[in-house]
């Protein structure tokens, strides 16, 4: 049972991971060098969110555009803490270790043990999140030096790395009905917003939409 569980969590730390290649080229393209793609791999970690921070920086958007839309993207991960927190009952330095490795795919494979118990679902998030930070920051780097070696990257396409991942990344999670309205409403909102608002503006206002649309739903 643990092999297969190790197995999974293999498998989708290697497919996320490869996507690290993207966010490498796009830091690169939203001109940010290899070390900085590099830190803020090794630092942010959370996939969504890096993306919305080169894409913001790359179109021309302020530091504070970035990092805002950024933030909208990774309070989800505050909530995954709060669901896996009974599960790992950790402390100390490896209490932060969950907390940084505490992601979409790291909470999914622990979740889909449920069934199995606490040890496998322990199992499923180290093995899965520690996976994945090592894959996405191996390619992370991969990317970057890519990038950078190839010269200008728009010349190649790599300007359409981000929403070619980001979109990637989002794709899989549409599962729901209320998932596609909300992607959706946010693709017509940031379609009207981008020729006029300063970049950054339309990836926030895009950010706030599940946050509006939980709230709509919670009080009906």
């Amino acid at each position: 049972m643990s092999r297969a569980i190790l197995r999974d969590s293999l498998s989708v730390a290697l497919t996320v991971g490869v996507y690290g290649i993207a966010f490498g080229a796009a830091a690169v393209e939203a001109d940010l060098s290899v070390l900085q793609a590099c830190v803020l791999s090794l630092l942010a970690f959370t996939g969504a969110s890096q993306f919305a921070v080169v894409g913001v920086l790359g179109a021309g958007g302020s530091a504070l555009s970035a990092v805002t839309a950024a933030s909208l993207l990774g309070i989800r991960n505050s909530f995954y803490g709060l669901r896996m927190a009974p599960i790992l009952q950790v402390r100390g330095a490896k209490r932060i270790a969950a907390a940084q490795l505490t992601i979409d795919e790291s909470t999914a494979v622990s979740v889909a043990q449920e069934d199995k118990g606490l040890s496998e679902m322990r199992l499923g998030f180290w093995a899965t999140g520690i996976g994945v930070y090592i894959f996405w920051n191996l390619f992370t780097l991969l990317g970057a030096l890519g990038a950078t070696a190839l010269g200008d990257p728009a010349a190649w396409g790599l300007d359409a790395a981000v929403p070619a991942a980001f979109l990637g990344l989002l794709w899989p999670r549409l599962i729901s009905k209320s998932a596609r309205i909300v992607a959706l409403i946010s693709i017509f909102l940031c379609t009207l917003l981008i020729p006029f608002a300063p970049a950054g503006v339309p990836v926030i206002a895009c950010a706030l939409i599940p946050f509006v649309f939980a709230f709509v739903g919670g009080r009906k």
